[in-house]
């Protein structure tokens, strides 16, 4: 037990003050305390982040990997269906509609003048007069 004078500063002139040390274990100068690890925890929100979501994305991805090995486009056996064409230089005052007319008079000239701008890659129904197309002359 130690014993303090503090002579002037207390209220209490001559008053002592005893201080006792307590007992515990001594530490070195090297060692610090360790600080206290509390258990994690998790709100609904973080739970959801941690489990619902990585699930969710391991559902999608085996759904789309599913899907891929189920599919049912396959190629063709058959050889398929070609359509004859006749190579026509467009003269001057012909249209697309007056073509299919004359080339496929059996068919529906709305459906030759769509395959015709299809086979040639047109980017209207206009041409012009030197213009080199394939027209449709069999039955698709």
């Amino acid at each position: 037990m130690s014993t303090l004078d503090i002579a002037g500063h207390s209220p209490f002139s001559g008053a002592r003050l005893t201080a006792v040390a307590q007992a515990g274990p001594a530490r070195t100068p090297r060692e610090e305390p360790r600080p206290v690890v509390s258990p994690l925890r998790l709100t609904r929100r973080g739970w959801l982040v941690l489990v619902a979501l990585p699930l969710s994305l391991l559902a999608a991805a085996s759904l789309v990997v599913g899907a891929f090995f189920t599919s049912q486009a396959q190629a063709s056996s058959s050889p398929g269906n070609f359509t004859s064409t006749v190579h026509v230089n467009v003269a001057a005052g012909e249209t697309l509609w007056s073509l299919a007319a004359e080339y496929a008079p059996q068919r529906d000239p709305r459906a030759v003048v769509e395959e015709i701008v299809e086979l040639n890659a047109l980017n209207s129904s206009t041409v012009q007069a030197g213009q080199s197309l394939h027209i449709p002359v069999a039955q698709p």
